[in-house]
């Protein structure tokens, strides 16, 4: 059932993916210009990824007509695997956003556009990608919100769960998504849409991150009032000056609650992510894809982990980051003693644009109607 109505004024709100979920979304992938002609290591990783969710919550895998069978033998014993059309496979932009009232949930389907539409998205066809939200709700008998025109993706979005947002200029400004609103505007949308009373802008994300800088690269909230910010303190890498406007930034606002944050530093690679020419001959990109070059640099972060009800999925880069990779699991050991720390190889995963948390999507607990 579609809703035109507005969550906030329902009373439902988004609430923080630390809270307990009762399922996560996923969707196999298969496109040759994300996960190359041959996509068998990018799925090997995504089965990680589900293995290790499906240890505390329900899994529902995603996957098209033509490949359903061949996701279900691979993940069948650990997901639940539906028919439902993609374009690609990044559920947390495509996916639901979930909101609920403190009992039950409802979905919120955004206008989805390839991360910026004729002006500089990434694919020239989405028409399934913008569908699947509603189409996964429906599937569900889950009531879904329509944000009408309003363009935005679930990884550039964080909530605290409690009134606060979080949010890059960079992203949300962008000239391929939402031009005809104001700044003000925008913010109005996303309070009225998740039941927020305050949203942090950040000015920036990660550098090179082709998703126009989604926040869940550069920054995200550990519990109301705590964040981890992607950091370096190599001030001659891009990266420096991004993450040193961020903490600038951060360290001069307050929570919706009027609280000042606590701001933990999670250092990214040592070694810049690079894309070999090797990785670049294994795709295969369709006319009006983005494209990649040998020595491009990837939005390598350790802050696109993802929270499901026992763990911290940890993004792991390998190779010559292998140093980087304990300090960002040792880091995050610290930070969240209450959860499983999982490290997750997931070099194919960024190959494909994004990482841990691009790929999923919590549902949170409720009664679901």
């Amino acid at each position: 059932m579609m809703l035109h109505t507005l969550p906030k004024h329902d009373g439902f709100y988004m609430p923080a993916e630390f809270s307990p979920h009762q399922a996560t979304i996923m969707i196999w992938p298969v496109r040759p210009g994300s996960w190359g002609k041959d996509p068998h290591a990018a799925q090997e990783a995504f089965l990680q990824v589900i293995r290790t969710i499906a240890q505390s919550e329900t899994v529902y895998l995603l996957a098209d007509a033509t490949h359903y069978e061949e996701a279900k033998a691979a993940a069948g014993a650990f997901a639940s695997v539906l028919s439902i059309e993609s374009n690609d496979a990044w559920a947390r932009d495509t996916a639901p956003t979930f909101v609920t009232d403190g009992t039950h949930i409802r979905g919120v389907s955004w206008r989805f556009n390839a991360w910026g539409g004729n002006v500089d998205g990434l694919y020239a066809h989405w028409e399934a990608d913008d569908a699947l939200a509603a189409a996964f709700c429906e599937a569900q008998g889950i009531p879904c919100y329509d944000a009408g025109d309003f363009v935005l993706e679930g990884g550039s979005i964080h909530s605290d769960g409690e009134g606060t947002l979080m949010v890059t200029e960079a992203c949300l400004l962008s000239a391929g998504r939402n031009p005809q609103l104001s700044r003000a505007g925008i913010e109005q949308r996303l309070c009225s849409c998740l039941g927020a009373e305050k949203v942090l802008w950040l000015p920036r994300g990660i550098y090179n991150d082709e998703t126009n800088e989604h926040v869940d690269n550069i920054c995200a909230f550990l519990s109301p009032g705590e964040v981890v910010l992607a950091w370096t303190d190599r001030q001659d890498d891009p990266q420096y000056a991004l993450s040193a406007a961020s903490l600038a930034y951060l360290e001069r606002q307050t929570d919706a609650r009027g609280r000042r944050l606590r701001i933990y530093k999670l250092p990214i690679p040592d070694v810049p992510v690079c894309c070999s020419a090797e990785d670049c001959a294994a795709y295969s990109f369709e006319p009006g894809e983005d494209t990649r070059e040998p020595g491009e640099r990837l939005a390598a972060s350790y802050v696109n982990f993802y929270f499901s009800n026992d763990a911290v999925l940890l993004p792991q880069f390998g190779g010559e980051n292998q140093h980087s990779d304990r300090r960002a699991a040792a880091i995050m050991a610290e930070l969240c003693p209450d959860r499983r720390i999982v490290p997750i190889d997931a070099r194919a995963i960024l190959q494909g644009g994004g990482n841990i948390h691009c790929i999923t999507q919590q549902i949170p607990k409720g009664l679901r109607k």
